[in-house]
């Protein structure tokens, strides 16, 4: 219990700490009030708009409260910080798995062979990378370049599906269906925040400088935060236009 003590001071992980609590906290009302918000907005809307939404938020809550939650316990020992860290990059996976889902469903509305092979597809990796998360060596600094890798590749494994849909519907008609702009958005916000966590920027030109504010790691969290919040504003166009009339309809 000590270490939640920690939560009434500052300290150099008040910032990691509190940057995912307080979304990962808020994020579970906001669901309840954008089902209570868009739920009646058309008669076309379906149990299976609930449950891929029900997947960005179990994913995103998942993920920040278990970051959130490591970074609290962090001090306890050693052996509690190994397994929370391990499930701090669990809980990346879930993040990702979590928002890969419904835009896969919006994306293959009427495909729905399309929509188990990706689905599939993103389980399987979803699973090879929990698997790579809870080995130990996995967490030690040398390997923090792979870890940000890893987590950026599973990320872009979005692509395969996005290139597929363009394909098939045009980049015109992806970016309403799937709410391209934002998903590119996310991505590019993924990628930056990844990129500054294994460069440890900027923290490594000034060594103790950012220890309480404004180090890498801090800034990777308020990124994933923005990227959260940009692909969750791409669903909802996407849901818009699925259920608005204006999508193709399924034969």
């Amino acid at each position: 219990m000590v270490s939640f003590h920690s939560l009434g001071y500052v300290h150099n992980e008040t910032v990691n700490i509190y940057t995912h609590l307080l979304p990962a906290i808020s994020s579970v009302p906001f669901a309840f009030y954008l089902y209570k918000a868009i739920s009646a907005r058309y008669d076309s809307a379906t149990h299976g708009d609930v449950l891929v939404f029900s997947c960005f938020f179990a994913g995103t809550a998942f993920c920040l409260g278990m970051s959130s939650i490591y970074h609290t316990i962090s001090n306890h020992s050693p052996a509690v910080a190994r397994i929370g860290n391990a499930m701090d990059y669990i809980g990346i996976v879930g993040l990702i798995t979590g928002s890969f889902i419904p835009s896969v469903y919006y994306g293959f509305y009427c495909m729905s062979r399309f929509k188990k092979i990706y689905w599939t597809m993103i389980l399987l990796i979803g699973a090879g990378c929990t698997v790579i998360s809870i080995m130990p060596r996995f967490r030690t600094p040398p390997w923090r370049p792979f870890r940000a890798g890893m987590y950026v590749s599973m990320g872009l494994s979005a692509v395969f599906p996005v290139l597929h849909g363009v394909s098939i519907f045009g980049v015109e008609l992806m970016l309403k269906q799937i709410g391209l702009f934002w998903l590119v958005l996310q991505g590019a916000l993924y990628i930056i925040g990844a990129a500054v966590y294994a460069a440890r920027v900027p923290e490594r030109w000034y060594p103790g400088g950012f220890d309480v504010l404004g180090s890498s790691h801090q800034i990777f969290h308020v990124l994933v935060v923005l990227a959260a919040i940009s692909h969750l504003t791409g669903l909802l166009q996407a849901f818009d236009y699925r259920h608005s009339g204006l999508a193709l309809s399924c034969l």
